[in-house]
């Protein structure tokens, strides 16, 4: 069983320009489907992410977290397509970028962590010059520079002998050092937005704490604003500023990560945090869940999509659930869910949540 231990929250604090390096407004993203369906996965998304803020997006698998990500650098496949929305950078319009202006703009401005780096490295080509690659294209570096720039990266992410991992293939790497690649490859241009889907899956918790601290820290030292994206609450706690909630395509829940992990507003979150071990907890006590699944998002009705496997809809008028999308409530100053239960300054017992 893991062991428990408590995670800080960051000390970061809220970032001090108030202006965003990233706005997201009425975000959609849907697939076709046989039969002339249409799944929409990302809906009506509102987020910003300001200069050197650590933004983690959390929720259950399938609530569309990854497809949000890749919405945002535009890596949306058919019969995926974004169909609404805009996404500004730095005051510039992504949607309006041509192809061999997104080539430029993401690794330079803006880097991606996949999910399942092993997967994502070419099996056979030298870890150097897919570490190299960035250097080669963007900076035009020379080949004797970027192979140079790539031990230095590695050396960087904390990959011990680089000299010698430079010559590797990618099967010759453990899960954590093809992280640490991964991670390499993506601030190789120093990006002033990092997007991480899931940076820890498949690791160990030791693995995973000192990716964690890794990431932290070369956003700190680059001015690098992250976009978290993960299932884990305990990582978040771990690093975010600020916390998103996703269910069903929706942004349910934001706010500050102190406030997020002790006085959630709105039922889903209440029930993630719930699901989570906390400090204290005896052993052998069965964590809460929470009931139903993530609903078919090609067959969403008109009201609230948690609304089936909500308990705060008894106290709540039944028909509004069902039949209407709450609007966005303020709980307090930066703190917003989108729920008909959620009530100003609403407050639940504090809890200290474990990777």
């Amino acid at each position: 069983m893991m062991a428990m231990q408590q995670i800080e929250t960051p000390q970061t604090g809220s970032p001090k320009n108030v202006q965003p390096l990233l706005r997201i407004t009425g975000l959609t993203t849907e697939f076709r489907l046989e039969g002339g369906r249409r799944l929409q996965a990302v809906q009506d998304v509102d987020l910003d992410i300001g200069a050197g803020e650590i933004l983690g997006l959390v929720g259950e698998s399938g609530s569309g977290k990854s497809v949000f990500a890749q919405s945002i650098l535009r890596l949306v496949q058919p019969p995926g397509q974004v169909v609404a929305g805009a996404i500004a950078f730095e005051g510039r319009s992504v949607m309006d970028m041509s192809a061999r202006e997104l080539s430029r703009w993401r690794g330079r401005d803006v880097g991606m962590i996949f999910q399942q780096p092993q997967s994502c490295l070419n099996p056979v080509r030298r870890i150097g010059w897919q570490v190299a690659e960035p250097l080669l294209l963007q900076e035009k570096l020379s080949r004797k520079a970027a192979w140079a720039g790539a031990v230095d990266l590695l050396r960087a992410v904390g990959i011990p002998a680089p000299e010698e991992k430079v010559l590797a293939y990618p099967h010759q790497l453990s899960g954590g050092q093809a992280q640490r690649v991964m991670i390499a490859i993506a601030l190789a241009l120093k990006p002033k937005l990092l997007i991480a889907d899931e940076p820890t899956t498949a690791l160990d918790v030791t693995i995973q704490a000192q990716i964690l601290e890794l990431l932290r820290e070369s956003c700190r030292m680059l001015g690098t604003s992250l976009l978290l994206v993960t299932h884990d609450l305990g990582v978040v706690a771990r690093l975010a500023d600020r916390v998103a909630v996703m269910y069903a395509g929706r942004i349910v829940e934001e706010g500050p990560v102190e406030t997020m992990l002790t006085a959630p507003a709105h039922p889903y979150t209440q029930g993630l945090i719930g699901a989570a071990p906390q400090l204290g907890q005896a052993r052998g006590v069965r964590l809460k869940d929470i009931p139903g699944t993530i609903p078919d998002l090609s067959r969403l009705g008109a009201g609230c999509a948690f609304a089936p496997r909500c308990d705060a809809r008894a106290g709540q008028n039944l028909e509004s659930c069902t039949l209407s999308q709450p609007l966005p409530v303020s709980i307090r100053p930066r703190h917003r869910a989108l729920c008909f239960a959620a009530k100003a300054s609403s407050a639940v017992s504090p809890c200290e949540i474990s990777p």
